[in-house]
């Protein structure tokens, strides 16, 4: 669709859609903003607009509380940002009156230029997002990190060239609305219960995480996990080239790793030895797998190999996804506020090498919890649980037998108590399970106030 003279309703205020304002009024759209919530203030919204270097501010309108059929009808193009669902009155509203929806990763992709990388799956995308990132970076010379890992695809589209390599982390939520976005090179890390509250059934999430291929062809590559029953089943369903990754099962084409952490590059079963897992710093048989699902990105991209080792051999965890905090009285304290799902949590889990205080509970998104509490075996001496999800997951502790439970009313007290339950030479871990909307604005704020009252305890 050619976005010039058209009228676009942008549904959502937030930062991606700030950056769809910008990206339509560059285009030449004429735009209307609108936010389901009536208490904003339209002067601050003009403000962040202005902020963002949106042009010809005055030829936007700001609309605020309930949608009005007029505006439904009168709009050519809706432009959804990826946290509102699809069925909820407004939008139900603008597709009977069959207006085309995009979300943010769609204009983003129409209004961008070079190359796109799209990564997905439950869990691992933003660890694996951010090394593919800095793996391009230090080859290529314009490179861009966007999505779900933190700054919209629609802030940076405006600025990609010819020769960008554009590296993107999405999530299903934005999956939901692409139509043609089509890249070069696709990941789906793994796929396992998750936001199930918005998607219903597994069948519809699994279809989502999907869609990232859904316009790629025999010139372009996807990058599954082969030990994802999910993903190896249906890879034969696809129609690009699919290049497999496998942390448990020896490939004759793909990444692999063996039983001694080795990993290798098979090409027609001949095997190329790249690197042992104790050559990097991240730990843990998932980051193993992030890695080598960077790898197959990396050779699909043609990085020569010494570039992409010698990254990933000095790439430092991410904020939040098992994040060393500090050690105090010898005890270590880990921060994985990202995970903010069962898989995710038992990720973590394995990474522990000692006994440990897990600090777990919030937002529920319809999780069941019996597979987590069975990762716990030996290794988790005490749960600390708080959240709206405390009281489902006690539950379902006692009922597999493990009874070692401190309830708690907020994350600073939860701190105090995971301390006191903790001896030296064991860990405590913050790796909620759950989302953190019960009681935080996000997983950050979570991690970052975690890290906080773990540095008070000194």
């Amino acid at each position: 669709m050619e976005l010039k003279d058209k009228l676009v309703l942008v549904a959502g205020a937030g930062i991606s859609g700030i950056g769809a304002v910008g990206l339509l009024k560059a285009a030449g759209a004429d735009v209307i903003l609108y936010d389901g919530n009536e208490k904003l203030q339209e002067e601050s919204l003009y403000e962040k607009m202005r902020v963002s270097c949106v042009q010809d501010l005055d030829s936007v309108d700001v609309v605020l509380g309930e949608l009005s059929e007029e505006i439904a009808e009168e709009i050519d193009l809706c432009v959804v940002s990826p946290g509102i669902p699809l069925d909820v009155p407004f939008m139900q509203l603008i597709r009977s009156k069959e207006k085309p929806v995009w979300g943010e990763i769609e204009l983003a992709y129409r209004c961008s230029r070079g190359k796109v990388i799209g990564i997905t799956g439950t869990n691992g995308k933003t660890t694996t997002t951010a090394l593919t990132g800095k793996i391009m970076s230090d080859y290529f010379e314009s490179t861009f990190v966007v999505g779900n890992i933190g700054t919209p695809y629609t802030l940076m589209a405006g600025k990609t060239r010819e020769d960008s390599v554009t590296v993107a982390e999405i999530s299903s939520f934005q999956l939901e609305t692409v139509e043609e976005f089509k890249p070069c090179v696709s990941a789906i890390l793994n796929i396992t219960p998750d936001h199930l509250n918005r998607h219903k059934t597994m069948d519809c999430y699994i279809d989502t995480k999907f869609r990232i291929t859904k316009n790629q062809g025999p010139d372009e590559i996807c990058v599954l996990n082969y030990e994802d029953d999910v993903l190896r089943k249906r890879a034969d369903e696809l129609s690009c080239k699919v290049v497999f990754f496998s942390s448990r099962t020896k490939l004759e084409n793909g990444i692999y790793m063996d039983g001694e952490r080795n990993i290798y590059l098979a090409d027609q079963g001949r095997d190329t030895f790249l690197m042992n897992t104790k050559e990097m710093k991240l730990v843990g048989v998932h980051n193993a797998e992030n890695v080598m699902a960077a790898i197959a990105i990396a050779e699909a991209m043609r990085v020569p190999r010494e570039t992409y080792l010698n990254t990933i051999k000095n790439f430092d965890a991410i904020e939040h996804r098992i994040e060393y905090v500090a050690t105090i009285k010898d005890v270590v304290y880990y921060n994985d506020s990202k995970g903010t799902n069962t898989d995710a949590s038992k990720k973590a889990l394995e990474a522990m090498e000692n006994k440990t205080v897990l600090i777990a509970g919030g937002y529920d998104k319809g999780s069941e919890y019996d597979d987590w509490v069975e990762a716990f075996g030996d290794k988790i001496k005490c749960l600390v649980l708080l959240g709206a999800t405390a009281d489902k997951i006690e539950e379902t502790a006692r009922r597999h037998g493990f009874t070692n439970i401190r309830r708690v009313k907020s994350l600073q007290e939860a701190v105090v108590t995971a301390s006191e339950n903790a001896d030296a030479g064991e860990t405590v871990l913050l790796s909620p399970a759950c989302a953190s909307w019960d009681m935080f604005k996000s997983y950050e704020e979570r991690g970052k106030l975690f890290k906080q009252y773990v540095k008070e305890l000194r």
